[in-house]
């Protein structure tokens, strides 16, 4: 399945959202470092990188199951659709987190963090205003009145 052109664009932003919220996460374990609270090592790069990568491919897999649920005529099917989405994305970020802590060469807590940069980024584009171009939102009846038209805004199912 070939993404859109809108969900295109969301998965960008939420990469370079990412990357700031990354670099951030990075600066301020090593002014831990440097303060003497936490050894800074490539157990923190390597956590962080790897749940980078868990987020935006969750973020991916939401866009697609959105994609594919706004296709749908059927209310149940979408239903069942997002549902069977949010569940595949919880078991894949939580085997994550698992994951860093059965593995010693990731820190638990730089592997954990990335998973909330979503929430973050879009909590600050909604605060700006930048989730949709004006205009663009409308209630979608087969999503009972919900303003579905981005995949940035399918996080708050």
């Amino acid at each position: 399945m070939k993404l859109q052109p809108a969900s295109q664009k969301e998965i960008k932003r939420m990469a370079a959202g990412s990357a700031v919220c990354s670099v951030i996460q990075l600066c301020t374990f090593a002014l831990l470092h440097l303060l003497g609270i936490v050894p800074f090592s490539s157990s923190i790069l390597l956590g962080t990188a790897g749940g980078v990568i868990v987020t935006l491919l969750s973020f991916v897999v939401l866009c697609v199951a959105v994609q594919q649920a706004t296709g749908m005529t059927d209310q149940k099917a979408m239903k069942a659709r997002m549902q069977l989405s949010y569940y595949l994305r919880l078991l894949m970020q939580a085997g994550w987190v698992v994951l860093a802590f059965a593995l010693p060469f990731l820190h638990v807590l730089a592997a954990a963090l990335p998973l909330l940069y979503p929430t973050i980024i879009i909590l600050l584009l909604h605060k700006k205003g930048k989730l949709a171009e004006p205009g663009t939102r409308k209630n979608s009846s087969a999503l009972e009145g919900a303003q579905e038209e981005t995949p940035s805004e399918c996080l708050k199912i």
